[in-house]
């Protein structure tokens, strides 16, 4: 929502301040879907050469988040930090074979069906199940230290994967005022080829030419670039409660008390993610 609104703010600002100033919009509007055509297309072919299928796709998606927001709610941390508290509480009261069937096949456990848009969110579903899994095959005899480095490596490849769409964003918009310049180095080349016309005529081409510099620089710096920004903001959001889940099945492997486990996973979550501690215990009592 407030990406599009700061898009409506930049483009009333920009467009309204030149037309105050005395600009005249007609000449900048009949030049902008020619230039468009040129910086867009480049960059659409850039775009391509520079990605597969996947990264394409993973591209749009990410401008859509942009706009979206966060996938994960309060919620859904609040949900996360009790569903693998009592996926723990189990393994500690009553062993590894109690926790197996929920674990490999988490869409049939009782314990998963309670949260549904935990058990929808497949990338950590698998950090939950495949490391408790572990734990399970090993029947408990894992080294603390080894679960959580095995969890971490996990963790560093699919965040890898989220921050790639961000990464070919930022890409894009360092291209874009390049390619304004290209835009408008071939309207220069048209105008010279058009030297014999007058005065007029050619300072209404050369003004033209400057626009493709003028949507070049506007839109890397002016949307562009803060979606990249924004982008990053929401990846590393939704990152939280994977970090939330790790904490508690470390801290739980640690034989830490269950107050002092989802404290532990609950202070490491941003202020507009955490709930209370009387809120998180709550939901651990079913309340």
């Amino acid at each position: 929502m407030y990406a599009a609104i700061g898009i409506v703010i930049l483009i009333i600002m920009v467009f309204g301040g030149f037309a105050l100033t005395g600009g005249s919009l007609g000449p900048v509007l009949h030049a902008i879907p020619h230039e468009m055509l040129i910086i867009g297309g480049a960059a659409l072919g850039a775009l391509v050469t520079g990605n597969n299928l996947h990264g394409l796709k993973g591209l749009g998606g990410g401008f859509v988040k942009v706009f979206k927001g966060p996938r994960h709610t309060k919620q859904d941390h609040i949900d996360a930090i009790v569903l693998t508290t009592k996926l723990m509480k189990l393994l500690r009261a009553e062993g590894p074979v109690a926790l197996e069937s929920h674990v490999t096949e988490p869409e049939n456990s009782a314990i998963f069906a309670e949260f549904p848009r935990l058990l929808a969110n497949k990338p950590l579903t698998d950090l939950i199940c495949d490391t408790l899994t572990l734990i399970v095959v090993s029947s408990g005899t894992l080294e603390v230290h080894a679960v959580e480095e095995v969890m971490d490596n996990a963790m560093k490849t699919h965040f890898h994967e989220l921050h790639e769409p961000q990464h070919a964003i930022t890409g894009l918009a360092d291209a874009l005022p390049a390619l304004g310049i290209v835009a408008a180095v071939l309207g220069v080349v048209k105008t010279m080829g058009s030297i014999d016309k007058p005065p007029a005529i050619l300072g209404g081409m050369i003004g033209s030419a400057l626009v493709g510099t003028f949507l070049g620089v506007l839109l890397a710096y002016g949307m562009v670039a803060p979606m990249a920004g924004r982008l990053k903001q929401i990846i590393e959001a939704d990152e939280q409660i994977f970090h939330a889940v790790k904490q508690v099945v470390i801290a739980s492997l640690h034989g830490w008390p269950q107050p002092l486990v989802v404290e532990s996973a609950r202070s490491g979550l941003g202020h507009d993610f955490r709930p209370g501690l009387s809120e998180l215990l709550d939901a651990l009592r079913g309340r």
